[in-house]
């Protein structure tokens, strides 16, 4: 069977132009069913896209929308990189040893569960309102989730992979990195990609309580500060750009070559 055949994995289409004029023709259906609403409902209140791209164009001239953008990203990519530090170690020993996952596996669901915002006040109590509690209250929102991910994909490795790495000899170590890390591939980019959103999407509202910066400061601040309703629908069109460029970024781990080989593998 070719080796085209193999791989699954989703393409997106790259025949001609067709990959940049399929989103742009659902952009500009959006866009155009979003005019005729607002001038068919004469809304004095809800911006029409005119409105909303003057606003982006004033957060530019005055300087605030990179400073804005800038300041969620550092927060969320810190948050995200200190969960992924914590919870990928600590899912990969829960994988391996039954005797962890059996001790720390109860806890970590019933943790999972808990809405983020909730850890608000712990965490407004133990470090004051600032950057790091809304950088705390960000990790709690993916750390619980990816640890538990991480664990059941070393779960899920078939015993045959890892029996076949001890017959050839190899040590723990490159048993890991040759034969682990690859198997649990698949499930881990997933687990980050969905870390990465919960991250995000838990910035945005913390940034709403505890700081005065940010895309989820600006959505807060420009409904207070006069309802000011073209920049709130900005600011909301701003997370979700960001929020796929972001999207788009990590899922460039899936060309890494092991990756693509676990990928491969999964089909057989």
């Amino acid at each position: 069977m070719p080796s085209e055949a193999l791989d699954t994995r989703p393409r997106a289409a790259k025949s001609g132009w067709s990959w940049l004029l399929w989103p742009l023709a659902a952009w500009t259906g959006f866009v155009l069913v979003w005019w005729v609403s607002v001038r068919w409902s004469g809304s004095k209140v809800f911006p029409s896209p005119a409105a909303v791209l003057e606003g982006v164009r004033s957060l530019a001239v005055k300087g605030q929308l990179w400073a804005y953008t800038r300041d969620s990203l550092w927060r969320v990519l810190l948050a995200f990189g200190l969960s992924a530090m914590v919870a990928i170690p600590l899912g990969l020993v829960m994988g391996m040893s039954p005797g962890v996952a059996r001790l720390l596996q109860p806890p970590l669901q019933a943790l999972r569960t808990v809405s983020p915002l909730a850890w608000f006040p712990l965490a407004i109590l133990a470090v004051g309102v600032g950057n790091v509690s809304a950088v705390v209250v960000t990790m709690t929102g993916s750390v619980f989730a990816l640890s538990v991910q991480v664990m059941h994909a070393v779960g899920e490795v078939p015993r045959r992979f890892l029996d076949v790495g001890v017959n050839f000899g190899l040590s723990r170590r490159r048993l890991f990195r040759r034969v682990l890390l690859p198997a649990i591939a698949p499930q881990l980019v997933t687990g980050l990609r969905m870390a990465l959103w919960t991250s995000w999407q838990v910035c945005m509202a913390a940034e709403m309580v505890a700081v005065d910066s940010g895309l989820g400061y600006l959505v807060f601040d420009a409904r207070n500060a006069g309802q000011r309703y073209s920049l709130v629908v900005a600011a909301m069109l701003l997370i979700g750009v960001v929020g796929l460029v972001l999207d788009v970024a990590i899922r460039q781990l899936e060309r890494l070559k092991f990756i693509e080989w676990a990928f491969l593998g999964e089909t057989k």
